[in-house]
């Protein structure tokens, strides 16, 4: 496993001390519902900001995608970088209903134009036989600054949300600068004359191990986002705990990832992906599933427990997968779709997500389980389809 990483080039671990920066700041949206909550607003004014929020991840999965492979790597995540910590800012400063939800819009389309560009290049600068590897180091990173930005955003939060935000923005910025200056320009494949999504379009369209895998990540996806909604409302409302003990669940799903998944990918790399897919979905699904038969402080972290294991089987799997199908000169609109499949699922899942806890936190996460075996079922279903 060592010998792999020391293969690793150096830009790529510029671009993850610079993704650990960012991500170390990145813990407003999972905190916003509560954010909103104690301002005072109903529950549907949470479901439209996030929902928004989605929304403007929807469409940086088209532009990103489209921009990563026209204008190039570099310029797209200076785009994002940028255009983040102004977004991030006038969501601090947000005081009404419209500035909330277009304040979310612009976070969710800046941050997101990150995403395309960031995964584009990671299979940019690493070879098929080591992206398993290279996207698991890549996760690792993302998570241990997840989990110690959540695990301080909870001690935050109980004296002001707004420092949140202005904090997400400042090493947003620093990101920027890392990008700006510490990778050369034109790294990565060339700006492509041939990047409109006309072109694209149609081979996405025939490619059904790729599609099936958009449909089943958009399942798990839905799934997933209640950990940054729902999940926080059956915290600090049903199970009676406060926004520390949230950080806490949220920061052991990052530290379970920071020490368990780079050496289980000495396992999964080793097995057929699409098994492993599914069963990962399947434990994701699972793992919240468990709240439909308790929500105490032990069901919670066993749920996130089962609900991590899920997560480090199937995601670097699944990212380097996609990465594999990709023709190399329509790598960033695939990784693009890919988002896509998740940004529509960050609106559609919180919004689906807080109607069904309004009406049964019960039903809600029993909904999940029963969506993860949907997603495993159609990976299964291009599994066989690939024999």
């Amino acid at each position: 496993m060592l010998a792999d990483l020391r293969l690793l080039p150096r830009p790529f671990y510029l671009l993850m001390a610079g993704s650990f920066i960012n991500r170390f700041g990145h813990f407003v949206i999972p905190f916003l519902a509560i954010y909103l909550r104690q301002l005072g607003f109903p529950p549907a004014v949470t479901g439209y900001t996030l929902g928004a929020y989605g929304a403007g991840g929807f469409c940086a999965s088209i532009l990103g995608g489209y921009l990563t492979d026209r204008i190039g790597r570099k310029p797209t995540l200076l785009i994002s970088c940028f255009g983040a910590a102004v977004a991030m800012i006038l969501l601090a400063f947000a005081n009404s209903i419209p500035s909330f939800i277009a304040g979310a819009f612009l976070t969710g389309l800046m941050t997101n134009l990150y995403y395309p560009a960031s995964s584009s290049l990671t299979a940019d600068l690493i070879g098929k036989e080591l992206r398993v590897r290279a996207f698991a180091v890549q996760r690792l990173v993302i998570n241990l600054a997840t989990a110690c930005g959540l695990m301080t955003a909870g001690l935050v939060a109980a004296s002001s949300f707004v420092w949140l935000f202005i904090a997400d923005a400042a090493t947003t910025v620093i990101l920027g600068l890392i990008v700006l200056f510490g990778l050369k320009k034109g790294i990565g494949r060339k700006a492509s004359t041939n990047a409109g999504w006309g072109a694209a379009l149609p081979v996405i369209a025939k490619d059904w191990p790729f599609l099936r895998s958009v449909g089943a990540s958009f399942l798990v996806a839905a799934v997933f986002w209640q950990t940054g909604s729902t999940l926080g409302l059956q915290v600090t409302g049903e199970s009676g705990l406060d926004a520390k003990a949230y950080g806490f669940l949220l920061g052991l799903n990052g530290m379970m990832i920071v020490f368990f998944e780079l050496p289980l990918t000495n396992w999964t790399r080793r097995h057929d992906p699409q098994r492993l897919m599914a069963l990962g979905y399947s434990l994701l699904g699972g793992g919240l599933a468990l709240l439909a038969f308790g929500s105490g402080l032990t069901m919670l972290v066993l749920a996130i427990v089962v609900l991590t294991i899920g997560e480090m089987i199937s995601s670097p799997v699944a990212s380097t997968y996609v990465a594999n199908l990709a023709p190399d000169e329509m790598r960033g609109r695939y990784m693009g779709v890919n988002g896509f499949s998740w940004n529509i699922a960050a609106g559609v899942g919180p919004m689906a997500g807080l109607w069904l806890f309004g009406s049964s936190p019960e039903l809600l996460w029993a909904f999940c389980g029963i969506t993860g075996l949907a997603a495993a079922w159609l990976i299964l279903i291009r599994a066989k389809a690939a024999v």
